[in-house]
């Protein structure tokens, strides 16, 4: 590695796996800043489970290379809850052994309710563990206490820091369509509301109903999803995609109107941002990191979590009055400017220098 620049080794999930760490691991690499080298170790993938344990013994082997050769100034550590904390247990142990600053960054929904469902030994190990790291980051104010709170750590280590978005140069105006395109992102599945917001647009009056379509994007229970559609007869107004690729994703983003996300749990959901990047009005719930993102009337509603009458009206509302519409998704693509992805690394370059070596430190600061 060049000796001038800041040596980062970032360790997450594979950059081509499906889901919101890959998405955030690629920004960062993508846009990192001159002065970072950041190499990038894959510790997860998908396959069987001996494919997955192989992936990860290779990870700690190229690990144990770098940092016996002292190539490291400090480690990026992406984690979400189940498999992903226990491996990365393993990786902090190993790290603080060769006395390698280490920042963790949080991800995943369901971190807090995993953790407590463990036996209190390994409770009281990950704890250990993370007590040794200089830094985390947590998603949201919200997540930040969650974690201060269950892993015991001392406050000053603990960091807000949203997820970057890439900001469209330009998006389009949407007036006067013929049709209103209401978008969903996510794994389709009970966590994230998929089933509740199919059966609140079959709750529409049939006015809306007429005015609008339903486009749902991304893995997950489809053949629920389907049935779903059969019980209600919506064939010709709801469509499940699948997953999708990226640009089928900005393609996607461009033709709606309103994003929707009636989750039962999240940590800061990309997708969300992604939609405020694109102008588009938000209906969502008030859970994990939301609320700090969605304000009720300014860029968005709000509806509680599996309340079908309150998403339901809130989407006839959405359909029916085009300038909220566009007066909200205005309001919501101004507000994303903050978590656009130069914004967000001179926020994550501070972070690294907080937690990094003296030699990071000090010809950081320097500059």
């Amino acid at each position: 590695m060049d000796s001038l620049k800041y040596r980062v080794v970032m360790m997450g999930s594979n950059l081509n796996q499906k889901g919101g760490i890959a998405s955030v691991e690629k920004l960062i690499l993508n846009y990192s800043l001159p002065e970072f080298e950041i190499r990038h170790i894959t510790t997860h993938d998908e396959g069987s489970t001996f494919y997955r344990v192989r992936v990860f013994i290779k990870a700690l082997t190229a690990l144990i290379l770098l940092l016996s050769k002292k190539d490291v100034d400090l480690l990026h550590v992406h984690f979400s809850e189940r498999g992903s904390v226990l491996r990365k247990t393993i990786v902090i142990f190993v790290a603080s052994w060769f006395k390698n600053p280490i920042l963790m960054h949080a991800h995943g929904a369901e971190f807090h309710s995993f953790f407590s469902a463990l036996p209190k030994w390994i409770q009281q190990l990950i704890r250990s563990a993370f007590r040794r790291c200089k830094g985390l980051i947590a998603l949201s104010k919200t997540d930040r206490e969650l974690y201060i709170r269950t892993l015991e750590l001392p406050r000053d280590r603990v960091f807000v820091l949203p997820n970057p978005v890439e900001l469209p140069s330009q998006v389009p105006e949407r007036v006067n369509r013929s049709s209103v395109n209401l978008v969903f992102l996510g794994r389709v599945g009970q966590r994230k509301g998929a089933f509740d917001l199919i059966e609140a647009f079959a709750n529409l009056p049939d006015l809306q109903q007429q005015k609008a379509k339903l486009i749902l994007a991304g893995d997950g229970d489809l053949e629920r999803g389907y049935r779903l559609v059969e019980k209600f007869n919506l064939a010709e107004k709801v469509v499940l995609l699948g997953w999708i690729s990226s640009e089928q994703r900005k393609a996607l983003m461009s033709e709606a109107d309103i994003f929707i996300l009636p989750s039962y749990h999240e940590a800061l959901p990309m997708a969300i941002l992604e939609a405020m990047a694109w102008g588009l009005p938000i209906i969502a719930t008030p859970v994990g990191g939301i609320a700090e993102l969605v304000v009720c009337g300014e860029n968005g509603l709000l509806v509680r979590p599996g309340n079908i009458e309150q998403l339901s009206n809130a989407m006839k509302l959405a359909i029916e009055d085009e300038s909220l519409r566009l007066a909200l998704g205005k309001t919501a693509r101004t507000m994303a400017a903050r978590f656009d992805i130069k914004n967000y690394w001179h926020s994550l370059a501070q972070f690294y220098c907080l937690v990094a070596t003296s030699r990071l430190q000090q010809a950081y600061v320097s500059k």
